[in-house]
């Protein structure tokens, strides 16, 4: 398997373009109500499906109907979902989300089985037989805090394999704690205010410098409407965002991640993978949800020819 992603998932229910709450019981007319897979495992997995890169995904869910939902649509994208454990009277993680007009999304969410995700739900060959393991929502996976799946992780980059890093939240008690992760992973993929909480620091370069320090080869900051900067022992350096109409942001920090992990996949150099981290975020950008926009997503991608043997 090339790709495991480990960590979130979630259904995500939308809804667009609302622009306010209903008073009482009234009704407001939408154009679009969607269901998707997402999270930082599940919206990354289902995204390099999509790109045509074999992926499975680890993470843990209830076994309510939300949980038959989530299994449902990543099979039908591609996804292996072997991996996923199914937590008996547990909620599957849920957010609903209503969708602004400017493409804002105020959410609703239930943590759900996330919580409890632990190491020893990760199956340890499946680890150590990926090309890349990618992270997906550590700073909520408190389970996976153990000296033990550290160790894993040491074992696996040992061995060949490269690790990257997303984030879930926005929240500063749990930003320092994922720094815990920093010395064992190769890239991390966290968007501005993350990194501005886990670093301590006042911009976006000043922070990227920081948590570089503290063990990735890379540090990719996405940036929103600005694009994203990528510091590395090279120095920093700017990616800008492609310019699209956008109708949802929901799932554009997954899908970069996806389009980044796929570019290393293919051979790209960091800043390869980045642009093609961005072009599949601006996808995204422009249709409701996480896996919005990825129909022939797998076109984006150009595999460098290998080199002539003479």
């Amino acid at each position: 398997m090339t790709v495991v992603t480990l960590g979130v998932h979630i259904v995500d229910v939308l809804a667009r373009p609302v622009e306010s709450i209903p008073a009482g019981q009234d009704t407001h007319l939408l154009e679009q109500i969607r269901v998707t897979a997402a999270g930082a495992a599940a919206g990354t997995a289902v995204d390099l499906a999509a790109l045509g890169v074999p992926v499975a995904s680890v993470g843990a869910i209830g076994d309510d109907e939300l949980g038959d939902l989530l299994v449902m649509i990543m099979e039908r994208r591609g996804v292996d979902v072997s991996g996923i454990v199914r937590r008996t009277g547990e909620q599957t993680a849920a957010s609903i989300l209503p969708i602004r007009p400017d493409g804002g999304r105020p959410s609703f969410h239930v943590p759900g089985a996330n919580l409890g995700l632990s190491a020893a739900d990760v199956d340890r060959e499946r680890i150590l037989g990926a090309r890349i393991v990618h992270l997906g929502g550590m700073d909520v996976t408190w389970g996976l805090y153990d000296p033990g799946f550290l160790a894993l992780l040491d074992e696996a980059r040992a061995a060949g394999t490269i690790v990257t890093m997303d984030l879930l939240s926005n929240m500063p008690d749990l930003m320092q704690g994922v720094r815990t992760f920093l010395g064992h992973v190769d890239y991390l993929l966290p968007n501005e205010e993350q990194a501005l909480m886990m670093s301590g620091a006042s911009g976006a370069e000043e922070a990227a410098t920081a948590l570089l320090a503290e063990g990735p080869s890379a540090v990719l900051v996405t940036l929103g409407a600005e694009g994203s900067l990528i510091a590395s022992k090279e120095g920093i350096t700017r990616v800008p965002a492609l310019d699209v109409p956008v109708v949802d942001t929901t799932g554009c920090g997954d899908a970069y991640c996806a389009g980044f992990i796929a570019g290393l996949a293919d051979g790209l150099d960091v800043i390869g993978a980045a642009r093609l981290g961005t072009a599949l975020a601006a996808r995204v950008a422009g249709g409701l949800g996480s896996d919005a926009g990825l129909t022939g997503a797998r076109e984006l991608r150009v595999i460098p020819e290998p080199p002539d043997p003479a």
